[in-house]
């Protein structure tokens, strides 16, 4: 074990300067249940020190050209670039994801800043002339501000990536808090734009738990609240800072359904549903987490699947035959366990059991678990349980699936895996999720298009980055002019 007075310290970064407190958390690697740093949490100072430094920037940041800013993100595209490889160690240190997941991330969030790169484009208005007798009327987009972003531990400078640069791009300033398990890539992101020549306070990143991110939310100088996390969280989020006078988008969870089709080409389907369910054991939005066989697709997949899954490698991120990786905390571990066990007493068949654990006492290791014969009352069903743990549903034909997937809470990403072109169509056309996608295991669009679900996957009208981002952080000025 690490010797707890020699730990790093990571603190919160504001005006490019770093501000601690006594109140601190360790920050565990997965891998082995050891602390690699200690995280020191804000206070209310540091949080209201944060804001004042945010709004003073705004006031010039705004005034900054949209072309100005793009180089600015040109700038940290490049830094990023020239340091993946360090930062995907930081990732895979504190989150225990796979190496390659990591630099794919880093990659997906790149995406996006290439995107926002494109201000001077994006911000253009409307124009109409003469609407009526000399009078013309045009359109342009303003910043709101400072903007706050709450992103969870599964994707610790990807998801900060989807708002940020978007946010800044627009004209306004950001405060990040970060997840405390995953908190160490915040602090390099924010070394990286002031690398890039981020002016002071236009970038702050406040560490902590619960009340820092409450803090945010409810502050009556943040204009516009980002999150990323469970639904019931969203929805709190939601709900508090809308009282708030806020705009708002909050994601929630997922319970992405893979339908099976008896034409489906089954090698290549089971290879995509390992994929999807238990790559980065699960801890993303966007893995399937339901497989729903149509007919006899459930006796021509299970077997392949099940023997392909009791093979899968579980092992630390850092490895490079990492497959499954360990779950991200102690609490998650338990979470995921008792999850299993009461899809056990709830009659569900248990094909696989993965929580034989790895090779290794040390680390939250969890290997891929599948359940058959669930149904829909089952909680292991009906609960987002972010872990490798895929459960199974028999149904007759595809409208009895769709109907499935439309009736759970949760509507982040469907996919449907089939040779038909007919049931394809038919699934785009029925299925009711922000996301879904057609032979392949994790439909998440590029950065120019939005990224959301719908139903308790998304409160609030606008998605992250793409289109939907820079309606989010601009609001529109309609300006009409006559001149006598």
């Amino acid at each position: 074990m690490n010797d707890l007075l020699t730990l790093p310290n990571v603190a919160s970064i504001v005006s490019g300067k770093p501000y601690a407190t006594e109140t601190t958390s360790l920050v565990i690697d997965p891998s082995l249940d050891n602390p690699v740093a200690r995280l020191s949490h804000a206070d209310d100072t540091i949080v209201e020190r944060a804001v004042e430094a945010a709004s003073a920037a705004f006031k010039t940041w705004r005034d900054v050209t949209p072309a100005q800013r793009a180089r600015c993100l040109m700038r940290f595209r490049d830094i990023v670039d020239r340091n993946r490889q360090e930062l995907a160690a930081v990732i895979v240190r504190e989150h225990g994801k796979p190496t390659a997941d990591a630099m794919g991330s880093i990659d997906r969030g790149l995406e996006v800043v290439e995107f926002a790169m494109g201000a001077p484009h994006l911000l253009k208005g409307e124009n109409s002339d003469h609407v009526g007798t000399g009078v013309a009327t045009r359109s342009s987009r303003r910043p709101l501000g400072v903007c706050a972003g709450v992103v969870p531990f599964n994707y610790p400078a990807m998801i900060p990536m989807w708002m940020f640069p978007m946010a800044l791009a627009c004209g306004n300033t950001f405060i990040l808090k970060p997840s405390e398990k995953t908190p160490s890539a915040a602090n390099m992101i924010a070394q990286m734009l002031a690398e890039a020549g981020v002016p002071e306070g236009v970038f702050s990143v406040l560490h902590g738990g619960r009340e820092v991110a409450e803090a945010l939310i409810s502050h009556p100088d943040v204009a516009a609240v980002s999150f990323v996390g469970s639904s019931a969280v969203a929805k709190s989020v939601y709900q508090t800072a809308t009282r708030h006078g806020k705009r708002v988008q909050a994601l929630g969870g997922a319970k992405n359904h893979a339908i099976v089709m008896p034409d489906a080409d089954m090698k290549s389907t089971v290879d995509a549903i390992l994929s999807g369910a238990f790559n980065s054991a699960g801890q993303r939005c966007m893995a399937i987490s339901v497989l729903v066989t149509v007919a006899q697709a459930h006796d021509q997949l299970m077997p392949a699947l099940v023997e392909a899954a009791s093979h899968l490698k579980l092992a630390a991120g850092k490895r490079a035959d990492c497959f499954v990786p360990p779950v991200n905390s102690a609490d998650q571990y338990q979470r995921i366990l008792q999850h299993i066990d009461n899809g056990i007493e709830e009659g569900a068949s248990l094909r696989l059991d993965g929580r034989q654990g790895s090779e290794t006492s040390k680390g939250f290791f969890i290997g891929p678990v599948i359940f058959d014969d669930v149904t829909p009352a089952m909680s292991i069903y009906q609960q987002e349980i972010f872990g490798p743990v895929l459960v199974v549903m028999q149904v007759d034909d595809l409208d009895e699936a769709i109907e499935l997937s439309n009736n759970h809470a949760l509507g982040n990403g469907a996919v449907i895996f089939t040779s038909s072109g007919k049931s394809a169509n038919t699934f785009e056309r029925d299925i009711l999720c922000g996301m879904p996608g057609v032979n392949v295991p994790v439909p998440s669009p590029v950065a120019y298009h939005s990224f959301g679900g719908t139903k308790q996957s998304l409160y609030g009208d606008l998605a992250v980055h793409g289109p939907d981002g820079i309606n989010f952080y601009t609001r529109r000025q309609v300006l009409t002019t006559r001149w006598p």
